[in-house]
């Protein structure tokens, strides 16, 4: 599809992406009566009763003084990641460049500061898409990717979910990449969760896998133990693409990507982590 496509129908302003279906409601019960002349299944019609309104999924955004208050980060966000220094070989950068199809972007949670930046970078003329959570954390995040450039669609990340899962589908079949942490969001690190390619199974979009060894970074106590690459510091990018034929088979593909993505991001040790001598 060419990269003129409309804006997805799942997208909103071109930044958050939010339907009914990524949090629908709860289905009747076989015991409630059917509804009668308008009235909701769950509403008893009493005589002069007044129906409680349907509301839709709660969604949590962020907008005014609050979105303002991002700014900020968001700008910092950007130059600190352009002080960085990628270093990538030839077959690495024609891998990340690889613009025919769209494709899903694969990498270790604990790598996403760099995704505003490999999208700026390698990705130009096609927009990404992350998966957020509709919940009040998500919505920070979701202001904060945009002010850097990324895109989100907003659903329940939880073990990649049928309806995240739908979202994403349909963000790749018009013609958008998408973005996918295999780990998240809670964990174990570097564990893959075979429900994470899912989504390339459907769509038959090709896999890249984003590898990332840093010279100088700080790292989070965070379950993932997030990294912070030092400003002006070196990075070695790699990347490898899947193709769709890799993942007929889903335990094999599954084992196949852990594999990949585990000798594409060796960890150095900092110094208080390596052994002491004897």
């Amino acid at each position: 599809m060419s990269a003129r496509c409309a804006t997805p129908r799942l997208a909103r302003t071109q930044v958050s992406a939010t339907t009914p279906r990524l949090n629908p409601p709860p289905p009747p019960s076989p015991s409630d009566p059917a509804p009668a002349s308008g009235v909701p299944a769950a509403v008893d019609a009493h005589p002069g009763a007044s129906p409680p309104p349907v509301t839709a999924p709660a969604v949590h955004e962020i907008s005014g003084w609050r979105r303002l208050l991002l700014w900020p980060f968001g700008l910092l966000l950007k130059l600190w990641g352009r002080s960085l220094r990628f270093d990538a070989s030839a077959d690495d950068v024609r891998a990340y460049t690889k613009k025919d199809v769209p494709v899903a972007i694969v990498l270790w949670h604990n790598r996403l500061f760099l995704a505003a930046e490999i999208v700026r970078r390698y990705r130009q003329g096609r927009p990404a898409y992350a998966l957020v959570s509709a919940s009040q954390d998500g919505a920070w995040l979701t202001a904060f990717f945009s002010l850097a450039g990324m895109r989100t669609v907003r659903g329940s990340s939880s073990r990649l979910g049928r309806e995240a899962a739908t979202a994403l589908v349909e963000v790749l079949k018009a013609g958008y990449d998408v973005g996918i942490t295999p780990d998240g969001p809670r964990g174990p690190v570097y564990v893959l969760k075979p429900g994470s390619i899912i989504v390339a199974r459907r769509t038959k979009a090709p896999l890249l896998l984003v590898g990332a060894e840093f010279e100088s970074t700080w790292q989070l106590r965070s379950w993932d133990r997030f990294c912070i690459p030092r400003p002006f510091s070196r990075v070695r990018m790699r990347c490898e693409v899947i193709m769709s034929d890799q993942l007929t088979d889903r335990d094999a593909a599954a084992a196949l990507i852990q594999e990949r993505l585990l000798a594409l991001n060796p960890d150095r040790k900092s110094p208080e982590q390596a052994p002491a001598a004897r």
